[in-house]
């Protein structure tokens, strides 16, 4: 008898927690996501949080900077990684330019706090005709809002002396999903073109008028994809 399917483990992106998945969450029974990270300062101590909340054995989804996430659960437990999906996310090292950007919005938090940095960050990440949705943009403005600048301060740190995946990207053997949004033009359709190319029979899939919040802003698309990655085989000699 087959073993039967591993849970669907999705992680969070920068200030955000399990809200960033209802729809998801509801859509796939026994799905579950980390509530964000507590005070992780680092991508290997987010995926230690990750893998101490984890089935023993999961199919797992990272969205934005829990993409990275991911794919240090990846690095250090493979065995327990049945399938992996990277949404709206990235693979490459500090960009020039990169840390000028998140420190501007963290100094904009220290003086005029938190929500003068999340009015500023969060409408650029949606679809430009959604900015002024605020039926999908007060429930993630509360989300990140409750995170605070000290938090956010961690993890830019985070993601600014992130390590570099991208010789790994070929190891990864397990069925994966590379998905964003269409409009995402911090994750764009061609950086994920990249990371599909670079994992061996992934696939790749781009959401259609929709940003960088991809799990909120277009879930039917994300759940369709979902879905689609979870039926996908699994090479019985790569179960560890």
């Amino acid at each position: 008898m087959p073993d039967a399917p591993a849970p669907l483990l999705m992680l969070p992106g920068l200030m955000c927690d399990a809200r960033m998945f209802v729809p998801q969450l509801a859509a796939f029974d026994g799905a579950l996501a980390v509530d964000g990270y507590g005070d992780a300062d680092s991508l290997e101590a987010m995926a230690q949080v990750a893998l101490a909340n984890a089935p023993e054995r999961f199919s797992l989804l990272g969205h934005s900077m829990g993409g990275r996430v991911a794919l240090e659960v990846w690095r250090l437990a493979p065995e327990r990684v049945e399938r992996l999906a990277l949404l709206d996310t990235g693979t490459h090292p500090v960009r020039a330019g990169e840390a000028g950007g998140r420190y501007a919005l963290r100094d904009l938090g220290r003086s005029k706090g938190i929500a003068a940095l999340v009015d500023a960050w969060l409408p650029p990440m949606v679809h430009p005709d959604r900015r002024d949705d605020l039926a999908l943009l007060q429930p993630m403005r509360d989300m990140v809002m409750a995170g605070g600048v000290d938090r956010y301060e961690r993890q830019i740190s985070a993601l600014l002396n992130r390590p570099d995946p991208t010789h790994d990207l070929h190891l990864i053997a397990c069925p994966t999903l590379v998905a964003t949004g269409a409009q995402d033009n911090w994750s764009t359709p061609e950086q994920h073109q990249e990371i599909a190319a670079a994992i061996p029979g992934s696939i790749l899939r781009i959401f259609e008028h929709c940003g960088h919040m991809a799990p909120l802003e277009a879930p039917d698309h994300v759940n369709a994809a979902i879905a689609e990655w979870l039926t996908l085989p699994i090479d019985e000699k790569e179960r560890i």
